[in-house]
């Protein structure tokens, strides 16, 4: 009998591997009953990683989004699945273990049946606790292995997660290749191993397109026994994202496995509405490079979904690098000879730093480290002097064990600065906190919603919960998609509160002010120098004074909104950004005279 083999669709991950955001509730609704009436996907991925705060940016509730688009799956017996990253949950920073339990009773009763836990370390202390909460949920825990490929990530090491998972109570496993660099022959290997010891579990493969193993890494997949395939669809697939069905069903239909067939005629509406949510509004977000896949990313290892924000980065710094270049009598550098030396600067210090898988959020910091590690080489300054308080965390073990030991160099450094090693459980480091939040809750006068959704989201997304309900977020869209609109040429209607600057010219400030330092963004977002967009009044400007460690500003990303702390005291001499205005990973925001 021929082995059968189900469809997955990443509708989510889709838009996550492709751009800032993700379709709106009306949109989401538009496009479910198209995808059941393609009638080839046994499951459909909702939500989870980025899709709240996706959501809570829009400044609309995401627990309206995820029943609304889980609901049409639910009535049709299609199932469900989201995205969890263990111990962070929904977000990129630990979350306490009472918000953790809470998450799985609640996206139960929104609609979502499986969940998809992962742990950027492949640490089983953060993915354990998630399989026994998900269990109590009642939702169908499903456990994953981060694929990378190093020394110490071979077969065996994936063979021996897997039972460990298993044993603890997962109920399947998911290979999450999110880089797409796990070569074919191991992956079908590492399926065929766990299989031979558990041939009644599930096994899920997911793989990224971007360095072009996927799809013989999908046939190999089948060849050894998996049970589902994840896959994109046009205009979304290929490039950085991930294969395309109607290529995996020919390919597997050709090599004699069972797969549905495609109501092509749905394909194509599916297709069509897609391409309208990206022309609305979703492609003034959409970075042009992620429908390229690169073999550069086999060495380097860094997943697709983060090539457009890394472009992005290179881009922001890749003037200050220059500037630190010519002030050491050195020559420039261009963008793509920026881009090899950050990949193989990756190369370089991924083993110093214990191999962390790179996914979110290890592949943000190893690339964070890289690229500070350039910028300082540029200075004539030393590797590893710029270390964020993130990447340090995962250097001392604050988010869990690393796979490989630290470089002596790099342990010397923590020491240096009296920085202490973490060898307990993570998240004894993080306690409950959802007392605090219901007192919050019924001060403010707010419900906990149907099945404490809306405390549950409070929780998990604090800063950004606030902002929805305040209408802060919705009036920041509003901002920045008329900005977008407008650098692409398209018309503004609607006047907005802008912070006018000043055009200073960094080279002459530096002259006349020898001690000046710059202030730059630490990472892409748009520059808030106030809090509320809306009130403008407090904003710095030139000749003001700031405490060394105070914000001058804020950036907000997808995943949140982050101060920007001044490492000097001083006077400011120099702005330049606008408020709202889009800026880039390195890029200077103001100078400081101490």
């Amino acid at each position: 009998m021929k082995k059968e083999i189900k469809f997955s669709l990443l509708y989510r991950d889709m838009w996550q591997s492709s751009g800032k955001y993700q379709p709106r509730v009306d949109q989401l609704k538009q496009i479910a009953p198209v995808i059941i009436d393609m009638n080839c996907f046994a499951r459909v991925e909702t939500n989870g990683g980025a899709f709240e705060q996706v959501n809570l940016l829009y400044g609309e509730n995401p627990n309206t989004a995820v029943r609304e688009f889980t609901a049409p799956f639910n009535k049709v017996g299609i199932q469900t699945h989201m995205l969890d990253r263990g111990l962070n949950g929904l977000r990129m920073n630990p979350v306490p273990s009472d918000v953790r339990k809470l998450m799985y009773k609640v996206k139960h009763a929104q609609g979502v049946d499986i969940t998809r836990i992962f742990c950027g370390l492949n640490d089983p202390r953060n993915i354990i606790p998630s399989i026994q909460y998900a269990k109590e949920g009642k939702m169908i825990p499903q456990a994953s292995l981060c694929i990378t490929y190093s020394p110490l990530h071979t077969v065996d090491y994936y063979v021996n997660l897997a039972e460990q998972l298993i044993e603890a109570g997962a109920e399947e496993i998911c290979l999450k290749d999110m880089a797409g660099i796990g070569r074919p022959y191991s992956v079908g290997q590492i399926i065929k191993n766990i299989k031979s010891r558990h041939p009644n579990i599930p096994i899920e493969y997911h793989g990224h397109s971007g360095p072009g193993f996927s799809v013989a890494s999908m046939l190999e997949a089948a060849h050894a026994g998996v049970d589902y395939i994840d896959v994109a669809m046009e205009p979304l697939s290929w490039g950085m994202v991930h294969p395309d069905v109607i290529t995996i069903q020919a390919m597997l239909k050709d090599a004699g496995y069972l797969v549905p067939d495609i109501n092509m005629n749905a394909y194509m509406e599916a297709r069509h509405l897609t391409q309208t949510f990206i022309d609305d509004f979703l492609g003034y977000f959409i970075d042009p490079g992620n429908k390229h896949s690169t073999s550069l990313l086999v060495g380097c290892g860094l997943p697709g979904g983060m090539m457009g924000s890394m472009m992005a980065d290179l881009k922001g710094m890749h003037g200050a690098i220059n500037m630190a270049l010519r002030q050491q009598g050195k020559p420039e550098v261009t963008l793509n000879n920026l881009l090899v030396q950050l990949f193989q600067e990756v190369e370089n210090i991924w083993p110093m730093l214990g191999y962390p898988p790179l996914v979110t959020p290890f592949s943000q910091y190893v690339k964070n480290i890289a690229l500070m590690n350039i910028f300082a080489m540029a200075k004539n300054e030393p590797r590893f002097s710029m270390i964020d308080k993130d990447s340090w965390n995962m250097i001392l073990g604050k988010t869990g064990k690393l796979p490989g030991p630290l470089a002596p160099e790099i342990v010397e450094l923590a020491k240096s600065q009296g920085l202490e090693f973490y060898e307990g459980d993570p998240q004894a480091a993080f306690p409950d906190e959802l007392d605090r939040f219901r007192k919050e809750m019924k001060e403010k006068g707010w419900e906990e919603g149907p099945d404490q959704e809306e405390l549950f989201e409070y929780a998990m997304h604090e800063r950004q919960y606030l902002d929805m309900r305040s209408g802060v977020a919705k009036n920041r869209f509003n901002q920045e998609l008329e900005q977008a609109k407008a650098k692409a040429g398209a018309p503004i209607y609607v006047e907005r509160p802008v912070i006018e600057v000043p055009s200073f010219d960094v080279e002459k400030i530096t002259s006349v002010y020898p001690d000046a330092r710059p202030v730059h963004a630490p990472q892409r977002g748009q520059v808030l120098w106030q809090y509320d967009m809306t009130d403008v009044s407090t904003a710095p400007f030139e000749g003001d004074t700031i405490e060394k460690g105070k914000s001058i500003c804020y950036i907000q990303d997808n995943y949140g909104i982050t101060p920007v702390n001044v490492g000097i005291g001083g006077t400011i001499v120099g702005v330049y950004a606008k408020q709202g205005e889009q800026v880039q990973k390195g890029q200077v925001l103001a100078f400081i005279n101490k």
